[in-house]
């Protein structure tokens, strides 16, 4: 008598909406302005704002009451009706630190696999893969406020520079993860 396999999908997602309108991150694919199609927030003094998150979800496998093995899925996508721009005021420059905020959640992604990969089958896989992917977005969520804050929204150029060569040369690090 074989074994009963039993298969358990559980989808997290950061943006709730499963059909949701979204562009998967790609590395020779970069954002254009007309990607940017939200409502404008008038209450706010930014020219754009980005709208980017992390999906997850996997799947366990069990047998006999024991986890066997489990398979996940991460990806970056931009959601362009929640991502929006001044039409008047966003140039090259604006629209390359946009692109930037896309690429540091693509690179979460990549540290997120990472990170599962280091992962072995146990009892507490699915508490495990839920912890990893709460970190993530924890991380995520960080690093894009600090490249606000330290770039003053794009404002300040030098140090706009200095973390578009960090996230470059991190994506490299972490190029074996990359989204395909």
């Amino acid at each position: 008598m074989l074994p009963r396999l039993l298969v358990i999908l559980l989808v997290f997602l950061n943006i709730s909406s499963n059909s949701e309108v979204t562009i998967e991150w790609n590395e020779s694919k970069k954002l254009v302005w007309t990607d940017f199609r939200g409502p404008v927030d008038a209450n706010t003094d930014a020219v754009a704002v980005t709208a980017s998150g992390i999906t997850f979800s996997f799947s366990v496998k069990q047998s006999n009451g024991a986890f066997v093995s489990f398979e996940s899925e991460a990806d970056a996508h931009f959601y362009p009706e929640k991502s929006w721009y001044i039409k008047d005021k966003g140039d090259a420059h604006i629209l390359s630190h946009e692109q930037l905020h896309f690429d540091i959640t693509e690179l979460h992604v990549r540290l997120l696999r990472y990170e599962i990969s280091k992962l072995k089958v146990s009892q507490t896989i699915k508490e495990n893969l839920r912890s990893l992917h709460q970190k993530a977005n924890d991380d995520l969520a960080k690093m894009q406020n600090a490249y606000d804050t330290q770039s003053q929204n794009s404002i300040n150029k030098e140090q706009q520079a200095i973390w578009s060569l960090f996230v470059k040369d991190e994506l490299k690090k972490f190029r074996a993860f990359r989204s395909q």
